[in-house]
């Protein structure tokens, strides 16, 4: 029988070969969901889902995009806002 704290669902089951040669079962928690663009809710590109403690760990180059709203916005609304704030600024 499994320990009483891996019986959940809430943990993925892998399964890990061990120097040994054996294949054996091992839990890990899952990763988080992925980042949604705020205006148009479609994934965002070239952004990590890693548990928290490993997105500390990562160069920030590699969490998100290095570009204007880069993580939040997508590149489609990303473009749109800033053309429009161009336009709000001719006036």
């Amino acid at each position: 029988m499994v320990k009483p704290g891996h019986r959940s669902r809430s943990l993925r089951r892998v399964f890990v070969k061990t120097p040994g040669g054996e294949n054996k079962l091992t839990h890990r928690k899952r990763k988080p969901s992925k980042a949604v663009c705020s205006n148009c809710k479609i994934e965002l590109k070239g952004v990590a889902n890693e548990r928290p403690r490993v997105m500390q760990n990562m160069p920030k180059s590699q969490k998100r995009p290095e570009r204007p709203f880069g993580g939040v916005l997508c590149s489609k609304c990303m473009r749109q806002d800033i053309i429009k704030k161009s336009r709000a600024s001719e006036l």
